[in-house]
């Protein structure tokens, strides 16, 4: 997952000087993981990760700056129980370059809620990771089929490239 973490925070650097709009969501529980439903009986682990949790934190590399969207969610989805979906569709955003942990969890169950929401979902394959590889490429393979296209950050890049010539 760290190479993932560093191509992420390569990617994010291009798309900062792009002036490409750029969202950051997090996940962290209040009342000690009340709020988070049947979620915290699966994994009880994330009754733990309270707003000031050192492991609800955003990774240094890739931490929001001032004029960046953010927002904590309280389940897999980037889009469940937030304003994403309001505030893509406000900028006129159509295409989701999409990053982040794990695959098989938030990055599918996002990726899913974007398509649902009309949005064109891409998936950086080497900026999202999971616990194992064999959850990881089955779930890159099944959101191709149905939700997403799969890119690299070189590809991304490339086009990010594209738009500042414009």
């Amino acid at each position: 997952m760290l190479s993932a973490i560093e191509q992420t925070s390569k990617l994010l650097k291009i798309a900062r000087s792009s002036k490409v709009p750029v969202a950051h969501v997090r996940f962290a529980t209040e009342m000690q993981g009340d709020d988070i439903g049947t979620f915290a009986v699966k994994v009880p682990t994330l009754k733990r990760l309270s707003p000031d949790s050192k492991d609800a934190q955003f990774v240094e590399s890739v931490r929001p700056i001032k004029g960046e969207w953010v927002s904590t969610k309280r389940h897999g989805s980037a889009f469940f129980g937030t304003n994403l979906a309001a505030w893509l569709t406000f900028i006129g955003v159509d295409t989701l370059f999409i990053t982040g942990c794990t695959t098989s969890g938030c990055v599918r169950a996002s990726t899913i809620d974007a398509s649902a929401y009309g949005l064109r979902p891409m998936v950086v394959t080497d900026c999202v990771g999971d616990r194992a590889e064999g959850p990881h490429r089955a779930n890159l393979f099944d959101m191709e089929q149905k939700y997403a296209d799969l890119v690299t950050s070189k590809q991304v890049v490339a086009y990010f490239k594209a738009l500042k010539n414009q």
